[in-house]
């Protein structure tokens, strides 16, 4: 591996708080160390088409505290092809950027495995996505500050559920992954949770609604990943209402809410961790890895295993979860 003198960041794929705060971490932990570093803007889209400039440490500064991601983020299917990556690596060069940290998920760690394959530059990575689906860390950057948003909605939503005694349906991201359902609805007292990894059977769902009914529950929350296999959560409240028409139903979803907003302490403490870390990393000849948080240690985790498996939810919470809402 070539010594490394400029160091490129970017942010690629869904934004997530806390981004910002990785970048911040990732600038002035390099600059620390003595390289130079640039900001490429839009992902590997940006990469591709040369939107590249160099970073300073008083260009991060004020954005620990800001959602979204100063750099922006985009996909990009032109880097999916050697084409394109190889469009990439020459607009790097121009910069003589050769090391590489890439803040993102799957996909961003699809493509930066490849890439580093490809060519002689190092890539660090850092798991910047709400969904916390991420093998090799324990919590991802964003998903608390997107579980406290979601909490916070379904909070006021149950106000107005108790009010007007209505069940609720309240639709979180989570297409393959059920993290924001499970947490969002433990720390709620959602009265049921459903999520991709386990399978939905409508019939059951009613009966257990109408067991609450007769218990006198006279209103209740039903927080729906949007990837359950029973369908959105408009389709999961339609279904239970044919089979209990006298019960009143509403839906909410709460869409890109999720990804907006400032982020938790907790997610800035994350991110500036992990920023930290993915320079250093560099600086000990580690490429290929995505830097992680695991039992309150810095671990690092080869992309290909990070991308190969699958994080799954603690099922026992869903039960858990049914045992203290009733």
């Amino acid at each position: 591996m070539k010594r490394i003198e400029n160091i490129g960041v970017f942010t690629s794929g869904g934004d997530s708080p806390g981004m910002n705060a990785a970048i911040r971490a990732v600038v002035r932990t390099g600059i620390w160390e003595g390289f130079d570093m640039f900001g490429i803007y839009r992902g590997y889209e940006g990469m591709i088409d040369g939107h590249i400039e160099p970073l300073y440490s008083h260009s991060v500064s004020n954005i620990i505290q800001r959602g979204g991601t100063i750099l922006k983020t985009a996909r990009s299917k032109r880097f999916m092809t050697p084409q394109g990556r190889a469009l990439a690596y020459e607009q790097l060069m121009k910069y003589n950027i050769n090391a590489l940290v890439a803040i993102g998920g799957n996909g961003t760690f699809t493509g930066a495995a490849e890439f580093t394959k490809e060519f002689d530059i190092p890539v660090i990575g850092l798991p910047g996505t709400i969904d916390n689906d991420l093998y090799g860390t324990d919590y991802t950057i964003g998903f608390d500050t997107a579980i406290n948003t979601v909490t916070e909605a379904a909070d006021k939503i149950r106000d107005t559920a108790t009010a007007h005694d209505r069940l609720f349906f309240i639709q979180v991201m989570g297409r393959d992954s059920g993290y924001i359902a499970l947490w969002s609805g433990v720390a709620t007292g959602a009265e049921f949770i459903l999520v991709p990894e386990t399978k939905t059977y409508i019939d059951n769902l009613s009966r257990l609604v109408k067991h609450d009914i007769r218990k006198n529950k006279t209103s209740g929350i039903v927080i729906v990943a949007e990837g359950d296999d029973a369908g959105d959560a408009e389709s999961i409240a339609a279904q239970v209402k044919d089979r209990l028409p006298e019960l009143e139903t509403r839906v909410t979803i709460l869409g890109h809410i999720q990804r907006g907003g400032s982020p938790t302490a907790r997610d800035r403490m994350l991110a500036s961790m992990l920023g930290y870390a993915s320079v250093k990393a560099l600086k000990e000849g580690q490429q290929g890895v995505m830097v992680g948080l695991i039992n309150k240690q810095i671990a690092y985790t080869p992309f290909e295993e990070a991308i190969k498996n699958r994080k799954g939810i603690i099922l026992d919470l869903l039960e858990m979860s049914r045992v203290l809402a009733l």
